[in-house]
């Protein structure tokens, strides 16, 4: 089966799952899962347009600015959640999200060798974002009057995670198209299982929001544009280990937009309540 012929049948199934979820009036999470779609769609021109630049400065915006939405918006809505239900429980959940988190993003490299068409850098995206959306279908099943506010923080990572894919790909010669794979797979978990009926039983949801709360929080971490030898910002330029010292004023914006990022999820949570 060619790359084309998954990514549609990909946005058929997306599709599908958007109808179901219209007939139940399920808006926020439809919201949510074309957003991360819009977002990471939107990118891939951007990063195709990129490729042969080296300026870095939109990629360490979108990273910083996402990864500090991330930060914020998981320690203003879902700590609270997750403790209020049970503190001790949330915070066994906060726990093992964090090492869930590391464990699939570190078990994903295993994707590198697979033998497949699509590109490993698509494939590690779209296991990510299959599990992100389940956990973001799961957090609104068990509490359906949560705002859309943060269903956009949480997936504010898709835009820059789209540029710098798209761009990596065209780099390397092969199509940006199979990044509409994981721009899906977020609605293509978080759809069907937002319908479910959770349980109410305090425990469970302490568990289930501290969970979706370290799985962000690991998220947000490995987003944030750190500017180091060897780092995800000083593979995308042209430096070479001597000049490592340029580095320092991409530092500097990292630093900004990553406060920003979290700064206006404040200021919008603010604004809301």
């Amino acid at each position: 089966m060619s790359d084309k012929s998954i990514v549609y049948g990909t946005l058929f199934v997306f599709c599908v799952f958007t109808f179901i979820a219209i007939l139940y009036a399920n808006w926020k999470i439809i919201g949510i899962s074309w957003i991360a779609f819009t977002a990471m769609a939107l990118a891939i021109p951007l990063g195709i347009k990129s490729a042969s630049q080296s300026k870095l400065n939109h990629l360490i915006a979108g990273y910083g600015l996402s990864s500090g939405a991330m930060i914020t918006s998981a320690a203003i809505f879902l700590v609270p959640t997750a403790i209020n239900h049970h503190p001790v429980y949330g915070g066994l959940g906060i726990a093992a999200g964090i090492i869930a988190g590391f464990a699939i993003h570190t078990l994903n490299h295993g994707l590198t060798h697979t033998k497949t068409s699509i590109d490993p850098v698509v494939l590690e995206l779209t296991s990510h974002a299959l599990s992100a959306g389940l956990i973001i279908g799961m957090v609104y099943a068990a509490m359906p009057e949560l705002g859309v506010l943060l269903g956009i923080a949480i997936v504010s990572h898709k835009g820059p995670a789209g540029y710098a894919a798209s761009r990596r790909l065209t780099k390397q010669g092969k199509s940006a198209l199979s990044v509409l794979l994981p721009a899906a797979a977020i609605g293509l978990t978080a759809l069907p299982v937002s319908l479910l009926n959770l349980s109410g039983n305090d425990i469970i949801n302490a568990l289930i929001f501290g969970f979706a709360t370290g799985v962000f929080f690991h998220v947000a971490i490995d987003f944030l544009p750190e500017c180091e030898v060897g780092g995800k910002i000083h593979q995308e330029t042209d430096l070479t280990h001597d000049e490592h010292h340029k580095l320092d004023r991409y530092r500097q914006w990292a630093v900004l937009y990553t406060f920003l990022g979290g700064i206006i999820v404040f200021l919008a949570w603010y604004a809301a309540y």
